[in-house]
């Protein structure tokens, strides 16, 4: 599972067949149907069909795309979240993060070892109570994020919610690229032992990115630098 995660991340165009080869080609003799297996657990697919983290339920509200050609020009103006998969030396976890578009600072996370929507709940509520409110929250249309648990924490706030496209992964393209940097700069290099490695090694890289991490599209500038400097509006933490 985590060699179809380092390639899935390098190569996110290949469906279960061209990983199945790439696999045989490190030595793996295993067959397409167990890559899709294994895939469909780990929540990931070919990027043009967006990774299946993005399990829609059809009883609940998917609510419009408000960003198409909207100039994103300040702090807690846009939010965003999306989950992805962490391997561990035994078994793995789902992570979710939430992130200011704007400046890329992420604002809260959590880790789950299942797919409920209570651990987006909890990321969701630290970055009300740290942070305030955004004027728009925008996710996939995953069932956690769609789920009315999820929903109803911006029933008494002024924030419109958001969804991308069904298929349209560069809708959240800046936390597609957080995944890759935090895997490849953290996860790929530790071999987790257990939750609370992961807990703990996820969180330092956090701190790394928000504070020290030089991002070339924030003109080498750190998040919490961008975030802070652009913040107009003074914080109101949310209860």
């Amino acid at each position: 599972m985590q060699l179809i995660d380092e390639i899935h991340m390098r190569l996110p165009q290949y469906g279960s067949s061209k990983i199945r080869l790439q696999l045989r080609e490190l030595g793996n003799g295993i067959n397409r149907k167990r890559v899709q297996r294994l895939m469909l657990k780990m929540g990931c697919q070919a990027i043009y069909s967006k990774p299946r983290t993005t399990q829609r339920n059809a009883t609940h509200k998917v609510y419009p795309y408000l960003l198409r050609g909207l100039a994103i020009t300040r702090p807690n103006q846009v939010w965003c979240a999306d989950i992805t998969y962490i391997p561990m030396k035994k078994g793995f976890l789902y992570l979710v993060a939430i992130m200011d578009w704007y400046n890329r600072k992420v604002l809260s996370w959590r880790v789950s070892n299942s797919m409920d929507a209570s651990f987006c709940v909890e990321a969701l509520q630290e970055a009300l109570s740290r942070y305030g409110e955004p004027e728009i929250f925008n996710t996939d249309q995953g069932s956690q994020f769609t789920s009315i648990e999820f929903t109803q924490q911006f029933e008494a706030l002024h924030t419109r919610i958001s969804m991308d496209g069904k298929g349209r992964w560069m809708d959240n393209v800046f936390i597609e690229r957080l995944w890759r940097s935090l895997k490849y700069e953290e996860v790929y290099l530790k071999a987790y032992e257990t939750p609370r490695d992961a807990r703990s090694g996820i969180s330092d890289w956090f701190r790394f990115y928000n504070q020290e991490r030089f991002h070339q599209g924030l003109n080498d500038m750190k998040p919490d630098e961008v975030y802070y400097r652009n913040l107009t509006v003074p914080i109101k933490a949310v209860a």
